[in-house]
């Protein structure tokens, strides 16, 4: 199986609600699994940690199939197109790193598809840093970021994208897109819920520092661009 991901560019200023446009093609047999991620007015109620700056279009919407071949995609980029936004597709590797229940942040999922997800998401567009080879990139993201980051913070669930390759004509180059549940809007908009500190502002900032000198040492930070956005499992894929 692989799985091809769409990133829907915009205003994030402008909330969107794109979700029910893929309810029918969640039924396609050749869609394993669907999900879509919208930035609408819920999720626009939390702060993004690393908001795009003015004038600078970035995503707003996500959109993730499974298929047994990315080149049965079609059916879904069919629908994407009919959006009349800009968007771009990606080939990735997953991994699901946290799911809903297995954190002591959020019970395990009792929704059904086509619900929306309790909580909010922060949805995170990655690039290598320049200079940095692949394998010390890795190691620091996936051995040291990944495990560190869900000690120090309240996330409900982790979905790692590492970019295989862009699929669509003139998309923009990325590595890696991060999706990361959070239990409510007020997670995200309160650093001293983000950062699990118990009230403390000594533990602040020694959380902050950690995940300052993680991040700094795997992600580049000028590029480095993230919005909040509401979580739709459309179709949900049996491992």
């Amino acid at each position: 199986m692989e799985k091809v991901i769409w990133l829907v560019r915009g205003d994030a200023r402008s909330p969107v609600d794109v979700v029910d446009a893929f309810r029918d093609v969640a039924s396609e047999a050749s869609v394993l699994a669907l999900s879509v991620n919208q930035h609408d007015a819920t999720a626009a109620e939390a702060p993004s940690p690393a908001p795009a700056p003015d004038g600078e279009a970035t995503h707003v919407a996500q959109v993730s199939a499974w298929f047994h071949t990315y080149q049965a995609r079609t059916v879904v980029d069919e629908v994407v197109a009919g959006l009349g936004l800009v968007a771009d597709s990606y080939l990735v590797v997953e991994s699901l790193l946290d799911d809903y229940g297995t954190t002591r942040h959020a019970q395990a999922r009792t929704w059904p598809d086509g619900e929306r997800s309790p909580g909010v998401l922060t949805v995170a567009t990655i690039h290598r840093p320049d200079g940095l080879d692949e394998a010390t990139w890795i190691h620091n993201w996936h051995e040291v970021q990944s495990p560190v980051s869900g000690r120090l913070q309240p996330r409900t669930r982790y979905v790692r994208n590492q970019v295989v390759r862009a699929l669509s004509a003139d998309a923009a180059d990325i590595d890696g897109i991060v999706e990361e549940a959070w239990p409510s809007v007020a997670h995200v908009a309160d650093p001293m819920l983000f950062f699990n500190t118990g009230g403390d502002p000594g533990v602040l900032e020694a959380n902050l520092q950690v995940m300052l000198t993680n991040v700094v040492a795997c992600l580049d930070l000028d590029r480095l661009r993230s919005t909040t956005m509401s979580e739709y499992l459309l179709k949900t894929l049996h491992r």
